[in-house]
């Protein structure tokens, strides 16, 4: 597979996904959090899925599209593990649905990542919230969903907060 198919195929996964996990996080209070803005290709798709809702963005440095970045008081910015446990004293246990797409291509710094990236999102999550990873994470009282019908397996990890 090409890198540009690769990436199509990762692009309609998480569109599948997250699009899979409306309706339920339509039934739950709280923010929405995207950690890793990118180019803004998904914080855009999650203002349209959920108009209304405050959308939080965890991001390094913005370089999105300018009508993809979030206004300044819904933008954490900086390095995520400084800004997320910033969040957590911000926001709290809050969050209806946090989608986290962090990676640096080398596994092992990955895998080192997801040590402390799953216990910090847990910090932010909501009863009964859902989180949805490009990578998986092993959180006690998080359980992993099926994925969505036409979804790899593994291309995306969805959890419930229980």
């Amino acid at each position: 597979m090409s890198r540009l198919d690769s990436f199509i195929a990762r692009m309609q996964a998480q569109r599948d996904c997250l699009n899979f996990l409306k309706p339920a996080v339509d039934r739950l209070n709280g923010p929405i959090l995207e950690v890793g803005l990118g180019n803004g290709r998904t914080y855009d798709h999650l203002r349209d899925l959920f108009p209304g809702r405050d959308i939080y963005v965890f991001e390094r440095q913005v370089a999105a599209h300018p009508d993809c970045i979030p206004p300044h008081d819904r933008l954490f910015l900086g390095e995520a593990h400084e800004t997320l446990p910033r969040a957590v004293r911000t926001l709290g246990a809050t969050a209806a649905l946090i989608h986290t797409d962090l990676g640096t291509g080398d596994h092992a710094a990955n895998m080192a990542m997801a040590g402390w990236l799953g216990p910090t999102l847990d910090a932010l999550a909501g009863p009964g919230g859902y989180i949805l990873a490009n990578q998986s994470l092993e959180v006690p009282r998080w359980q992993r969903l099926p994925e969505p019908a036409g979804v790899p397996t593994d291309r995306y990890f969805l959890y419930r907060v229980s």
